[in-house]
């Protein structure tokens, strides 16, 4: 693995670092470029890409910080330790309060973002991947198996490479998402979006190396119940209603 993907004057480029940044310009791209297919303004695009990652840092952060409030160490306030299921939450409500403000309905954008949010977070877990971060699974005997010697967090022992499983899930997720544009409504799409995420994390928890905290289940995979719920019934919903953002006639 390779942590520091290179060093330019005595600038440090992490691999964790680079792959959270392409990650966003990769959302924007995609956001901008749905808005612009819909034939709306593209401007919004980076405001809400914005939002997103900076509502997903702190929100991360500060759950790990609030989580671990008992044994933090002077490295838990710097680049490291963060949760998913707190960015989640700090992504979500900083995009909600940017599309209130930007007068943008909300269905919309779950539906321009979900796509994006999936492929974003594939790249994310590729540069975790890299970083050798400490988000690796149990040990396996598996071909595939990966030792990270030189991580962040580095381990000998051939395990489970949980960050690249996760990648793969994004990407499938993204990938079947732009098929289903246009096909069903924006309210069905991020129902799909948030029950498939949702659902791989769940089954990748099982090789994880979290402790279990209530009915056999991680703290992560307890979120992952949440948000196939969550995607479930805003899924059912738009079936239901048949509702969600129309495109204009003249869109592509």
């Amino acid at each position: 693995m390779k942590p520091i993907l290179l060093e330019i004057g005595g600038l440090s480029f992490t691999s964790y670092g680079v792959s959270k940044v392409l990650a966003a310009l990769l959302a924007w791209w995609m956001i901008a470029r749905e808005f612009g297919r819909r034939g709306l303004e593209t401007g919004p695009a980076f405001g809400l890409t914005v939002a997103g990652m900076v509502g997903g840092f702190v929100g991360a952060k500060l759950y790990y910080l609030a989580e671990n409030a008992g044994a933090l160490t002077l490295n838990d306030l710097g680049g490291t330790g963060f949760t998913w299921y707190g960015g989640l939450i700090g992504g979500a409500a900083a995009v909600i309060v940017v599309s209130r403000r930007a007068r943008l309905p909300l269905l919309l954008v779950a539906g321009v973002t979900a796509a994006p949010l999936a492929f974003a977070y594939g790249v994310g877990r590729l540069g975790c991947l890299l970083a050798g971060d400490g988000t690796y699974g149990v040990a396996s005997d598996l071909p595939w198996a990966m030792s990270f010697p030189d991580g962040t967090v580095p381990t000998l022992e051939r395990v489970h490479p949980t960050p690249l499983y996760e990648a793969i899930g994004a990407f499938l997720v993204g990938a079947l998402l732009l098929r289903l544009r246009g096909r069903v409504s924006d309210r069905a799409l991020f129902g799909l979006y948030a029950v498939l995420m949702g659902l791989s994390r769940l089954l990748v928890e099982f090789v994880r190396r979290n402790e279990d905290v209530a009915l056999g289940l991680t703290q992560p995979q307890l979120w992952s119940v949440l948000l196939v719920a969550v995607g479930v019934v805003v899924g059912l919903a738009g079936i239901a209603r048949g509702s969600g953002t129309r495109r204009p006639a003249h869109a592509g």
